[in-house]
C-alpha cells in the first residue's frame, strides 16, 4: 500500500536492500523470506512478539536522493507481489520523470506530491464504512488477511496479543477473532506456528485456571484442545470469542449469517483501536442484556444508560440504580436485586420536565404518564442531553390507539359486573359461528363479535360456582384483595413498580380474575399486542382455508389438548385453539407447529382472549423459551443441559445414579416443553406457569431441582429408568392446588401411575417455597452463560447426527467407506458454509431450509463443485481441470437447479475413484455426451445430438416432456408448501427405483464428442510417471478407433437416412424405434457386459435443438498421413511429449484384426485412406463410435489398463486439500529470486 512519505533517517537499520536505482530503494525486513541469520531470527521474533509487524510491513520503499542522508519511507508491502508492483509502478512512471529535474529538493517535493495524490485517489474509491475503522486496526487487518489467506469479505473484529500453549511450550504471537474464525500466528526464532479454526467447529469454550495453565481461554474442536492465556484483558477477549461462536450457532441452527448493523450511531470522539464490527458485537450484547432483564420486544434497541436514583413512593426512599433509554421505553433497575425495577413504554408518557435541583436532590427529572403516575429520578449526570434524546423518542412515537379505548379492560375485569356468557352450550350458534364470521370478513375482536374473542374460556366454562361461596372464594377474595392494595400502592399496569413484595404474590398464587392481566404484563406481551393492532386478526384472516403441513399436524392434536377441560369438549374451544396455533404458524413458518405448543396454548386461552393468547405464545416461543419449538427442540435440549449441570452442582449424590439410569434427558422435555402441564394436575400447573411468566426458565430450573431431591431416596434404590420414572410421575400427580376455585380436572397421567398405596400429597406452594428456600440462588445471567455453553454442545452433537443419517443413507449405494464418506461430507459442509459468507450473494446455496430432510440441507453450486472437484479427483487434467468439473457438475445436477447435493457429489467422486475399469471409463465416457458436454463446448451441437440412436432420443424426449409435466405442478405445490412431504415421498420412491443400465444403453459418440475425450485424456496423463507410454498408447487406441468409425459408417449411412425419414414422417409417434445397423454392426466385445446401476442414467441427456451451423468447421490443413489428420488438433497444444506426427501414423492392417472387426479388415485397408482423405480436415457429421468399441480397444493398451485400476487414497487426498486451505498467502515471500535487483 502506498504511505503518506515519512522520514527514515537510518535506512540499512533491520533491513536489506533487495533492488536499487538514483531515486528508490525496495528493501526487506530481515527476518522475513529466506537466510538472515541469527539476526533475522531475532527481528522476525521480535516483529511478532512486540507488534511491530502491525506497523511495519515486511518490505517498503523507500525514495532517496545522491546527496541527501534523509530517505522517504513511500510505499510498505506485506508480500514480494505487493511491493513488486509498486516498484514497477515507479520505474514505469516517474524514472524518467525525475531525471530531467536539476534540483533535488524538487525531485523530492514532485514525489511526495505524486504519492498524495495517489493516497488521495485511492481514499477516494473506498468505500465508506471503512473508514470507521482507525489506521492502526487497518494495517491488522490487512496483515490477518495476507497471513492466513483470507479475502476481504472477512472482516476482522479484534486482535490480542496472547501465548499459545504447544504443549508445555508457550508461543507468544497474535490471536485474530474474526466474523468466521479464529486465527493465530507466531514467529519464534525460526519456528512458525499458524492456526484457523472456524467457529462453526468449535465444541466448547472455556475460561480456567488450572495448575500447569495460568488463567486461559480453552477452545475445543471434535479433534483438537488448544489453551491461549496471558491475555491483557482476557475477560473481554472471552467475551467476544463467545459472541463470535454464537453467531456460528445461530448459522449453522437456523442459516441466520452476521449482518453488520448500519445504523449505529458514530461515537462523539473516536475510539482508539476499536472497530466498527466490535462497536456492533458490543451493542448487540447490551441490546440482549436489556431486552432479556426488561421482556421487551426483539426489534427494541438500548440507546443508552445512565446512573441516577428513582424516588419510590411506597417506601419512601431514592433507590440507587440505572436508568436505560431506547427507542420506546424507558427502563430503571436497582442496584440491588429487585428493589426496584421499572418500565415505561413512551407511548404512555404525557409529560418529561427537569425539576430545580437541590443540595438534596441534584438534576431532577419528572416523568408523568397517561394512568397519571410521575416519576422522580435525580442525580443524573448529563440531564439536558438525556431529556433531548427523550424528547427525540416521543416525537417518533406514534400516538395512534390501539382497538377503541386503549384497552381498558384490565381495570374492569375485577369488576362483577362484566359480561359472562355462562354454561353456553356446545350448541348454541356462538358456539360454532366464530369460524364463518373470520371466513367472510375481517373481525373486530374488540368489539366482541366472537365469544372467545372478549374473554378467557375458563369464564364461559365454569362448571359450578359453589366454590366461590366456600372457604376456597373466600379465600380468592382475599388474594384479588391483597392484588389491589399492592395496585393501589405500585400502580398498576405496565408502569407498576415491580419490587420483592410483587414476587411474593406471585408465588402465593395469582387469582384466576388478574390471571391474563398479569401473565400478559410480566411477559412482556402486553408491549406487542399494543403496538400491533389488528395483526392477530389480518393473520386470522390471511391464514383461514390455507393448508399446509403444520396446520395438518395442528388438525391432528386439537382434540389431545387439554380433553378433559370442558372449554375444549366442544367447537367453541377448539375452533379458538385452531385460530391461534394457524395464526402463528404462518406468523413464524421456521417454527410452524410444533407438540406441546397446543397444550400450553390451549392453558393460555382458558385465561385470555385470543389476541392476548396468541401474543403470550409469540413472547414463549420467541423470547423466554427461545428454540424450544423448532424441529430439533435445540432450546429445551439446552436447557435439558443447563439441568444436567445445576444437577451435578446441586444434587451430586443423585447426578451419577441419574445419569445412569438416564432419567434426566427424559423427564426434562416433557416437562420444559409444557411446563409441568402435561405432568402435573392442571390447578397445580397453572401456578408454576404464574412463577414462569414473572422469573422466567430460572423458575422452571429451581422447581425441578427441588422435585429431584424431594425425591432423593427413592431415586438412589431405584434399578432401573421405568421404575424411577414411575416414583417421579406419582409425585408430580399428588403435587395440589387445595386453594383453587375450580373443580379439579382428572388427570390422565394419574390413571397410569396409581399405585396400591394411598398416595401422599403435597401441597404446591409447599413446593414452591422449598424450591426458593434451597436453590434460590440461580442467577439469570450465570444461566445465561450455562445456555451459550450447553447451546455449542447440542447444535455440535445434532451435526454429528445429521452427519451421521447422511453418510447412512448414501453409504450403501456409494463405494466409499464410512469413514471415507464421512471425511468428505466434512470437506463438503464446510465449502456450503464458505459460501454463507463469502459468496458474493449466492443466495439460493446460501439458504438452507431446515425442514429439508438433511441430505437436502447444504447444497453446493458450479463453482464450489469446482475448487472440491480440482482439488480431490484423481484425474487431475492440469488447466482443463475445471471444465471437466463443469461437465461432471451438469452431469449429476439431475433436476437443472444449479445446486447439487452432498449424495449427488459423492455418486460423482465414486465412479472416479471405485469400480472398475469399465464403470471409471462409463464415467468419463458421459463427462463427453450431453447433458454433461455443453453445447458451446462443441462448435456444433446440432450434429453431436444427432447421433444418438433413434430409440434413445424418442425415449429422452418423451420422459424429458414427462418430468417437464411433473415438475410443473410439484413446484408450484412445493412454493406454497401444502404437501412437500409427499414430494419427498415421491422423490424418495423414485430414488429406490432399480436403474439397471448396461454399456449397450450408453448412445453413441459423435467425432466432435470423440475428439474432446481424446483431448482430455492427453491432458489426464501429463505429469504421470510413465506419461510416455501412456501417450503412445491413446495415439494407437486414438488411430484405431477412428479408422472403427469409418467402417461403421460405411454400413450406417444408408440406413440411418432412412430411418430420419422415417422420423421426420412419423415425428409424433413414439413407439417407432429402429435400432441403427451402426449398433448391430457394433463388435460383440470381449468384455462382460454387466448391468449397472448408476445414479445418472440415459434419461438426464438434454437433447436441446441449437441453431443449425450451415459451415463445417476446418480441423486444420490436410496431411499426407490418413488417419493422422484428424488428430492433428490434438497434438497442437494438448500433448505434452516430443512424439512426432508418426506416433499417429497409419496403423497396419494387423494392428486392427482384433475380434470386434475380424471380416471388415480388408475394408478397413482398402478404404481407410480414401475415407480420410475426405474427412480429414473436417468434422465427419456421419462417423460415430459406440461405448463397447472404446472400451475393446481401451484393454489392448497395458499401460491404459493400469492408469485406470490403479487405486487412489482420497483421504490422504481431503488432508492434503485441507493443508491448501490453511496455507497463508504471504508464501510468496518465496518466490525465485530473479525478482530481486
Amino acid at each position: 500500500m502506498w504511505l503518506g512519505p515519512e522520514e527514515v533517517l537510518l535506512a540499512g537499520a533491520l533491513w536489506v536492500t533487495e533492488r536499487a536505482n538514483p531515486f528508490f530503494l525496495l528493501q526487506r525486513r530481515r527476518g522475513h523470506g529466506k537466510g538472515g541469520g541469527i539476526t533475522g531470527l531475532l527481528v522476525g521474533t521480535l516483529d511478532v512478539v512486540l507488534d511491530s509487524s502491525a506497523r511495519v510491513a515486511p518490505y517498503r520503499i523507500l525514495h532517496q536522493t545522491q546527496d541527501s542522508q534523509v530517505y522517504w519511507a513511500v510505499a510498505c508491502g506485506s508480500s514480494r507481489k505487493e511491493i513488486t508492483k509498486h516498484w514497477e509502478w515507479l520505474e514505469n512512471n516517474l524514472l524518467q520523470t525525475l531525471s530531467i529535474f536539476d534540483n533535488e529538493e524538487d525531485i523530492t517535493t514532485f514525489v511526495k506530491g505524486k504519492i498524495h495524490g495517489i493516497i488521495a485517489e485511492e481514499n477516494k474509491n473506498e468505500q465508506p464504512q471503512s473508514e470507521e475503522d482507525p489506521g492502526k486496526f487497518k494495517e491488522a487487518e490487512l496483515k490477518m488477511r495476507k497471513q492466513f489467506g483470507m479475502p476481504e469479505v472477512e472482516k476482522l473484529v479484534n486482535y490480542y496479543s496472547c501465548s499459545y500453549w504447544k504443549g508445555r511450550v508457550p508461543r507468544q504471537g497474535w490471536l485474530y477473532l474474526t466474523v468466521n474464525h479464529l486465527c493465530f500466528y507466531s514467529f519464534l526464532l525460526g519456528k512458525e506456528v499458524t492456526l484457523v479454526i472456524q467457529w462453526v467447529d468449535v465444541t466448547q469454550l472455556e475460561k480456567n485456571a488450572t495448575l500447569l495453565f495460568p488463567e486461559c481461554i480453552k477452545v475445543n474442536t471434535r479433534d483438537s484442545e488448544l489453551y491461549f492465556s496471558m491475555f491483557l484483558n482476557i475477560n473481554e477477549t472471552f467475551k467476544l470469542m463467545e459472541q463470535l461462536a454464537n453467531i456460528a450457532m445461530r448459522q449453522l441452527l437456523d442459516n441466520e449469517s452476521f449482518l453488520q448493523d448500519k445504523t449505529l450511531p458514530k461515537p462523539r470522539k473516536p475510539l482508539k483501536n476499536i472497530s466498527a464490527l466490535k462497536r456492533d458485537l458490543d451493542a448487540r450484547a447490551k441490546n440482549e442484556c436489556y431486552r432479556a432483564t426488561f421482556r421487551l420486544p426483539k426489534d427494541e434497541c438500548l440507546d443508552g444508560h445512565t446512573d441516577c436514583t428513582l424516588w419510590t413512593p411506597f417506601n419512601k426512599t431514592h433507590i440507587p440504580g440505572q436508568m436505560f433509554v431506547s427507542n420506546n421505553y424507558i427502563c430503571f433497575a436497582s442496584r440491588a436485586e429487585e428493589a426496584c425495577h421499572l418500565i415505561i413504554p413512551l407511548r404512555e408518557v404525557t409529560i418529561v420536565e427537569k425539576a430545580d435541583s437541590s443540595s438534596v436532590l441534584p438534576s431532577p427529572l419528572s416523568i408523568s404518564t397517561k394512568s397519571k403516575m410521575t416519576f422522580f429520578f435525580a442525580n443524573l449526570k448529563d440531564r439536558d442531553f438525556l431529556v433531548q434524546r427523550i424528547s427525540d423518542f416521543l416525537q417518533r412515537t406514534p400516538s395512534k390507539k390501539p382497538c377503541g379505548n386503549d384497552r381498558e379492560w384490565k381495570w374492569n375485569l375485577a369488576e362483577p359486573n362484566c359480561e359472562e356468557v355462562p354454561g353456553l352450550p356446545s350448541s348454541s350458534p356462538l358456539a360454532v359461528s366464530p369460524t364463518s364470521a373470520l371466513g367472510h370478513r375481517p373481525v373486530n375482536f374488540c368489539a366482541g363479535e366472537v365469544p372467545t374473542a372478549s374473554q378467557g374460556l375458563l369464564k364461559l366454562f365454569r362448571r359450578n360456582s359453589e366454590e366461590l361461596s366456600g372457604p376456597k372464594g373466600a379465600k380468592e377474595k382475599m388474594k384479588e384483595e391483597s392484588w389491589n392494595i399492592h395496585f393501589f400502592e405500585y400502580g398498576r399496569g405496565m408502569c407498576m413498580y415491580r419490587t420483592a413484595k410483587t414476587r411474593e404474590l406471585v408465588q402465593k398464587g395469582i387469582p384466576e380474575n388478574l390471571r391474563g392481566e398479569l401473565w400478559l404484563l410480566f411477559s412482556g406481551a402486553w408491549n406487542e399486542m399494543v403496538t400491533h393492532p389488528g395483526y392477530y386478526a389480518d393473520l386470522v384472516e390471511k391464514s383461514m382455508g390455507k393448508y399446509n403441513l403444520a396446520t395438518e399436524e395442528i388438525e391432528r392434536d386439537l382434540h389431545r389438548s387439554m380433553p378433559e377441560h370442558p372449554a375444549f369438549q366442544n367447537e367453541l374451544g377448539i375452533a379458538a385453539l385452531r385460530r391461534v396455533l394457524t395464526a402463528y404458524a404462518f406468523r413464524n413458518p421456521t417454527i410452524g407447529y410444533c407438540q406441546a405448543m397446543n397444550i400450553v396454548t390451549s392453558v393460555l386461552l382458558l385465561y385470555c382472549n385470543e389476541e392476548e393468547a396468541f401474543w403470550l405464545l409469540v413472547a414463549l416461543c420467541e423470547r423466554m423459551l427461545p428454540d424450544y419449538y423448532n424441529t430439533r427442540v435445540v432450546g429445551a435440549l439446552v436447557d435439558q443441559g443447563i439441568f444436567e449441570e445445576l444437577t451435578r452442582e446441586y444434587l451430586p449424590q443423585l447426578s451419577e445414579k441419574m445419569q445412569d439410569l438416564g432419567v434426566i434427558s427424559t423427564i426434562s422435555l416433557s416437562w420444559f416443553l409444557t411446563l409441568f402441564l402435561s405432568v402435573m394436575p392442571f390447578e397445580s400447573a397453572v401456578v408454576i406457569v404464574d412463577c414462569f411468566f414473572y422469573e422466567g426458565i430460572k423458575f422452571i430450573l429451581q422447581v425441578s431441582l427441588a422435585i429431584l431431591d424431594a425425591n432423593m431416596e427413592k431415586l438412589l434404590q431405584c434399578c432401573d429408568e421405568g421404575e424411577a420414572m414411575t416414583i417421579l410421575g406419582r409425585y408430580l400427580d399428588n403435587v395440589v392446588n387445595r386453594q383453587s376455585v375450580s373443580p379439579p380436572i382428572p388427570h390422565l397421567h394419574a390413571l397410569l401411575t396409581s399405585g396400591d398405596d394411598p398416595p401422599l400429597e403435597i401441597d404446591i406452594f409447599e413446593l414452591i417455597k422449598t424450591s426458593y428456600e434451597k436453590f434460590s440462588n440461580l442467577k439469570a445471567d450465570d444461566i445465561e452463560q450455562m445456555r451459550f455453553k450447553q447451546r455449542l454442545k447440542v447444535i455440535q452433537s445434532l451435526e454429528d447426527t445429521a452427519k451421521k443419517s447422511v453418510v447412512r443413507a448414501v453409504s450403501g449405494d456409494i463405494g466409499f467407506s464410512i469413514e471415507e464418506l464421512e471425511e468428505l461430507y466434512v470437506v463438503f459442509k464446510a465449502k456450503y458454509l464458505m459460501s454463507c459468507y463469502w459468496g458474493n450473494n449466492r443466495a439460493a446455496a446460501a439458504r438452507r431450509d431446515q425442514s429439508l430432510p438433511y441430505l437436502e440441507q447444504y447444497r453446493i453450486d458450479m463453482e464450489q463443485f469446482k475448487d472440491l472437484f480440482i482439488s480431490l479427483t484423481p484425474w487431475s487434467c492440469g488447466a482443463h481441470t475445471p471444465v471437466l468439473a463443469g461437465r461432471l457438475f451438469r452431469l449429476l445436477d439431475e433436476n437443472r437447479d444449479s445446486l447439487i447435493n452432498f449424495k449427488e457429489f459423492v455418486t460423482g467422486m465414486s465412479g472416479m475413484y471405485h469400480g472398475d475399469l469399465t464403470e471409471k471409463l462409463k464415467v468419463l465416457y458421459k463427462l463427453h455426451l450431453p447433458p454433461a458436454l455443453n453445447p458451446e463446448e462443441t462448435e456444433s451441437a446440432l450434429e453431436a445430438t444427432s447421433y444418438f440412436t433413434e430409440d434413445v432420443t424418442t425415449e429422452e424426449t418423451q420422459e424429458d416432456k414427462g418430468r417437464r409435466n411433473e415438475n410443473g405442478p410439484e413446484k408450484e405445490e412445493k412454493g406454497t408448501s401444502p404437501q412437500d412431504y409427499r414430494y419427498y415421498l415421491r422423490m424418495w420412491a423414485k430414488e429406490k427405483e432399480s436403474k439397471k443400465e448396461t454399456i449397450k444403453d450408453l448412445p453413441k459418440m459423435s467425432q466432435e464428442q470423440f475428439i474432446e475425450l481424446c483431448k482430455t485424456l492427453y491432458n489426464m496423463f501429463s505429469e504421470d510417471p510413465v506419461e510416455q507410454e501412456l501417450y503412445h498408447a491413446i495415439a494407437t487406441v486414438a488411430s484405431l478407433l477412428l479408422r472403427i468409425g469409418e467402417v461403421g459408417k460405411k454400413f450406417s449411412n444408408r440406413p440411418t437416412r432412412k430411418s430420419e425419414d422415417c422420423k421426420a414422417n412419423n415425428s409424433q409417434d413414439p413407439v417407432s424405434e429402429e435400432e441403427s445397423p451402426a449398433s448391430e454392426q457394433s463388435q460383440n466385445s470381449a468384455v462382460e457386459q454387466q448391468p449397472q446401476a448408476d445414479h445418472e442414467d440415459k434419461t438426464s441427456v438434454d437433447a436441446q435443438p441449437e441453431k443449425p451451423q450451415q459451415e463445417n468447421q476446418t480441423l486444420g490443413d490436410v496431411s499426407g498421413e490418413g488417419q493422422g489428420s484428424p488428430l492433428q488438433l490434438l497434438s497442437d497444444d494438448e500433448t505434452k511429449d516430443d512424439m512426432s506426427m508418426s506416433s499417429y501414423s497409419m496403423v497396419s492392417t494387423g494392428s486392427l484384426q482384433c475380434e470386434d472387426i475380424a471380416d471388415d479388415t480388408v475394408l478397413v485397408g482398402c478404404e481407410g485412406s480414401s475415407a480420410a482423405a475426405r474427412y480429414g480436415s473436417t468434422i465427419d457429421t456421419d462417423w460415430s463410435i459406440s461405448f463397447e468399441q472404446i472400451l475393446a480397444s481401451m484393454l489392448t493398451e497395458t499401460a491404459l489398463v493400469n492408469y485406470f485400476e490403479k487405486k487412489v487414497n482420497i483421504l490422504q487426498k481431503i488432508k492434503d486439500q485441507k493443508k491448501v486451505e490453511r496455507q497463508f498467502s504471504s508464501s510468496s515471500d518465496y518466490e525465485l529470486a530473479s525478482v530481486s535487483g
